[in-house]
């Protein structure tokens, strides 16, 4: 069975809509906002953890002396 020109083969018809949809996806730049927002948003999380686990570390040992002078004038 052939093809026309009139009639085009109906795969290649549909293989040329999606690689002109993946080229549209690929070259819209609107969702690049979003994306980059949600990156800066976990680099700042990621950053707040680690320098919140530094900082409790730190409070724990406040209190531990803290604990330790009052056991200390207790005793």
């Amino acid at each position: 069975m052939g093809w026309s020109r009139a009639s085009a083969c109906p795969i290649r018809t549909l293989i040329t809509l999606k690689i002109k949809a993946i080229t549209r996806a690929l070259l819209d730049e609107r969702g690049q906002d979003i994306i980059e927002y949600a990156l800066v948003v976990a680099l700042i999380a990621l950053a707040a953890t680690a320098g919140l686990s530094k900082v409790a570390s730190s409070i724990g040992n406040v209190f531990s002396k803290v604990g330790n002078t009052l056991s200390t004038y207790t005793s």
